[in-house]
């Protein structure tokens, strides 16, 4: 049996990104430790499929489609979501996406799209969701960050720009809503085998290179995110706020 300060029992979180990858397994953790979910991604068939993936383990789950990019988009999806079927509980910011190129020759339109969804979307749904937290006095979001958010490496400049944003805005949300009941913290990841990060994990010698270069020794698998944002999705962070979870197999500790 549980500790009932890690039961999300009676709780709904909303998960940004979740067809696929990190988003998928957070929200089938929140799931299994009984939050109802919504799932949330830009190819409404493929978000389908993975909410029906979901309910064949016995979990509630909806299907919430919106571009995280938009801010009236978003601001009308969840509005109209809490008026039909209740509050939001949870919300973990997870839509991203990477460009690889050097930064000299980085195209400025992929600058924009990373500046978009890595950073403004975090804004637009933090904003549309703490809305109704703040009224209710009670609250958990979780930012999804990076080791980026701390590190830098070739090749990903403007992806590590606004990862390092996301957990500035992280501890901007904590001071402006902790005073109203909410906890707003980041979890960031390590490298993971994502479909993100697939052309990486096909590279066989990245793949040596992060072994030597991680304390574990190894890619992490996106089963090993789902500690720690239960803990931060639940009571047993009632008193954590601004702060960023690094689960990346010591790899910000290392030299």
């Amino acid at each position: 049996m549980s500790h009932p300060l890690f039961d999300l029992a009676g709780r709904r979180a909303l998960i940004t990104g979740s067809s696929q990858g990190i988003g998928y397994a957070l929200a089938q953790g929140l799931a299994e430790a009984g939050a109802e979910v919504v799932l949330n991604g830009r190819d409404a068939a493929k978000t389908e499929a993975a909410a029906e993936t979901l309910r064949a383990t016995g979990a509630t789950v909806h299907v919430l489609a919106f571009d995280v990019t938009d801010h009236d988009a978003v601001r009308t999806a969840v509005d109209g979501f809490e008026a039909r079927l209740g509050g939001l509980d949870i919300l973990v910011n997870n839509a991203g996406m990477q460009h690889r190129t050097p930064l000299e020759d980085f195209p400025a339109d992929a600058f924009e799209r990373l500046l978009q969804t890595n950073i403004a979307s975090v804004f637009h749904v933090g904003q549309a969701v703490a809305r109704h937290m703040i009224g209710r006095g009670r609250g958990k979001i979780v930012n999804i960050c990076s080791v980026q958010s701390a590190l830098a490496r070739p090749g990903i400049a403007p992806y590590t720009a606004t990862k390092g944003a996301v957990a500035n805005l992280t501890k901007g949300m904590a001071t402006d809503w902790a005073k109203h009941g909410l906890q707003c913290n980041g979890l960031a990841p390590g490298y993971f085998e994502t479909p993100l990060n697939q052309a990486l994990v096909d590279d066989p010698d990245f793949t040596a290179w992060l072994a030597k270069r991680t304390p574990a020794g190894r890619w992490g698998k996106v089963e090993e995110l789902v500690g720690a944002c239960i803990f931060l999705s639940s009571e047993a962070s009632s008193f954590v706020n601004g702060t960023v979870v690094y689960v990346d197999g010591g790899i910000t500790a290392s030299l």
